[in-house]
């Protein structure tokens, strides 16, 4: 059995990004790609966000074969999708697919400031699904999404499929080593305004887990808070064992959101992979910045003239 579509004759993972500007835009570009799937007897499925779904599904015969998947919970955390992608793209494989078809969604509540994470997602995983025959359609609403996530759409997409049924390159598509090394300043959290509620130099374990106890609101949920001591533990571990003098954690609260940055003077990890996926040999933090990553609703990871930071959030 053979690859069919666009992708026929492709080794790996053919990844491509839909810009559409109206929902005719998209169903022009969906709809064929899904109906293609469904008949070539390929696992077909749909992870877009709940209105772009209704409106597909709408336009679908009712007895196709397409598996609706719930966008929200799979685009929760980053890591967290590519552990679930992963493990579900491999069960296809294993049960004989030639091609596993998707179109999902990254939608506009992940423009913000948890896009850099989600910018990173989309560039680490044309490495991290490369093992598999997926063909894939990411989808963003331009009437929604700011430049800056158009171009880093660009940028981590290797091509658009386009609704006169074209699939073009892009120019601006830059392999995931090098967008992935560029450790950019993400979006403030707003919660980053005000002073932080904790500021602690050279912080041991204890100290860390204590900051993050006192600023639990009780709204939110205590896995997420233990979660969250899990991560920040992580994170500050890392920073003595992997970075460089001074260490520093900062924390910022809210009822129900906590913001926590780990600085260190060193330079960051090498892999440009760590975190998303489970990469490193346990020498230069690869496991620990993983196991942050699936702890968190959101991390970020930069560097400027203060050093490396990772920023760790949990809650709304």
């Amino acid at each position: 059995m053979t690859r069919t579509g666009a992708a026929a004759g492709y080794h790996g993972y053919y990844h491509e990004a839909v810009c559409y500007e109206s929902d005719d835009d998209l169903l022009a570009v969906a709809v064929p790609f899904l109906l293609g799937g469904a008949a070539a007897g390929e696992p077909t499925i749909v992870a877009l966000g709940e209105r772009a779904a209704s409106v597909v599904r709408a336009a679908l015969p009712g007895d196709a074969p397409i598996t609706f998947m719930s966008g929200g919970a799979m685009y929760a955390r980053p890591a967290g999708a590519i552990r679930a992608y992963r493990k579900l793209l491999a069960g296809h494989v294993a049960a004989g697919a030639p091609q596993i078809r998707i179109i999902g969604e990254l939608t506009a509540d992940l423009f913000g400031p948890v896009w850099d994470s989600w910018a990173r997602y989309e560039s680490a995983i044309n490495h991290a699904y490369d093992e598999f025959p997926l063909w894939s359609m990411c989808a963003y609403d331009m009437r929604t999404a700011p430049a800056q996530v158009y171009e880093d759409v660009l940028r981590t997409h290797p091509r658009t499929a386009r609704p006169d049924g074209t699939h073009v390159p892009n120019e601006t598509y830059v392999d995931p080593v090098t967008f992935l090394s560029d450790r950019r300043l993400p979006v403030p959290d707003p919660l980053q305004r005000a002073a932080p509620r904790a500021d602690i130099a050279e912080p041991t374990l204890g100290d860390a887990r204590q900051a993050v106890r006192d600023a639990d609101g009780g709204r939110l949920a205590p896995d997420d808070v233990d979660d969250l001591i899990v991560a920040v533990s992580e994170a500050v571990a890392n920073a003595y064992r992997h970075g460089r003098a001074p260490v520093r954690l900062r924390l910022w609260s809210s009822a129900d959101r906590i913001v926590v940055t780990v600085t260190d003077g060193g330079p960051g990890p090498k892999d440009p992979f760590a975190g998303l996926l489970p990469t490193g040999d346990g020498l230069a933090g690869g496991l620990g910045l993983w196991i942050a990553h699936q702890s968190c609703d959101h991390v970020a990871m930069y560097r400027d003239a203060g050093g490396f930071t990772i920023r760790l959030t949990t809650g709304n």
